[in-house]
């Protein structure tokens, strides 16, 4: 355990991580984002800071170099139980593997809060801040299904997932679109377990443009017909409309994803998107500052939503093409209020 710690701390060192000042605030907390540079995670920085500014919280802040980058979380992690922080929040790169170093973290005294990906299981973290993902999946496949109307029963179906991880955020959305849309799912913590002759397959896209590109390249060449593509996040469809773009196909296929970032909603204006579910990334960072605030004041600890294993922060579907039985808001209205 030594080694590993030891080794961990140069690491993090190494990536410029270890920034605490020798002299901590009473209150001090950690954020750790899977990466530094999708606007999600930019935006969950944002309300951090902005909370700890005003509580008075001394905040310090770590990402992966990309979604998948479970050594430099585990640094993280490592790195402010040493300095002794009051709480970590955690947007867990795999929900699984970081159980033990956060179970550590619980051990020395630190609150640990989840953000947008449960941790599996989900009493691994204290307490989780997050959409609920599935339902999140579920609008927008509720919404592909109503716009294809019959001919939903003939769809051919592109699902570009996170990673191979298959982390809870990742099968949740998944799973939640084909539940939405009307598909059998199997195993709902297993991605492409289905038999529904609709989806032509799953490829990951490690939540970036650019793997959102080659997955859709990819399954493209399982099939050109692709009408119907689900995409973990909105940089991830983007990357897929350029794929589409480039060999004439972008009228083909309606994109759907998740986030309801600005950029996002912006693509839902501008045809590129058909709908997205818009998350509350600043509203879950907040919510999670004033938890170690008022953790390391009085030992309180975050209530659950009622009903859930976690406080729901809330989605809404965003859509200029509305559909009976499915709430939405416009693009316009979703640029007013993305992510704020």
């Amino acid at each position: 355990m030594t080694r590993r710690l030891t080794g961990a701390l140069l690491g993090a060192s190494a990536l410029s991580l270890l920034s605490f000042s020798p002299a901590m605030a009473e209150t001090s907390a950690c954020l750790i984002t899977k990466t530094d540079t999708n606007p999600f995670f930019v935006k969950m920085k944002e309300g951090a800071e902005a909370k700890a500014a005003e509580l008075g919280v001394s905040l310090q802040s770590f990402a992966g170099k990309l979604d998948g980058d479970v050594d430099t979380q585990v640094a993280a992690v490592e790195t402010c139980i040493a300095a002794g922080a009051s709480g970590i929040l955690i947007t867990p790169t795999d929900s699984k593997a970081l159980v033990p170093v956060l179970a550590q973290a619980r051990e020395n005294g630190l609150l640990v809060i989840a953000l947008d990906t449960p941790m599996e299981p989900a009493d691994a973290a204290d307490a989780t801040f997050a959409t609920d993902n599935f339902k999140a999946g579920e609008l927008i496949g509720k919404w592909a299904a109503a716009q294809l109307g019959d001919d939903a029963a003939n769809a051919k179906i592109a699902l570009l997932d996170l990673n191979p991880q298959e982390v809870s955020v990742d099968y949740l959305r998944d799973q939640g679109f084909m539940q939405g849309f009307g598909i059998d799912i199997k195993n709902p913590t297993d991605i492409g377990d289905e038999d529904d002759p609709r989806i032509v397959g799953h490829d990951v896209t490690n939540g970036n443009e650019e793997g959102g590109r080659t997955a859709m390249e990819n399954l493209l060449q399982q099939d050109p017909e692709i009408n119907v593509v689900y995409t973990i996040n909105e940089p991830a469809a983007a990357g897929a409309y350029e794929a589409l773009k480039s060999v004439g196909l972008e009228e083909q296929a309606m994109i759907v994803s998740v986030d309801g970032g600005c950029p996002g909603v912006q693509n839902v204006a501008d045809g590129v998107i058909g709908a997205t579910s818009m998350q509350f990334p600043l509203l879950m960072a907040s919510l999670g500052i004033e938890a170690i605030a008022n953790f390391a004041k009085d030992g309180s600890l975050p209530e659950n939503t009622e009903g859930l294993d976690f406080f729901n922060t809330g989605v809404e579907l965003i859509t200029d093409q509305p559909v009976e039985g499915v709430p939405s808001i416009t693009s316009a209205e979703g640029l007013e209020k993305c992510w704020g």
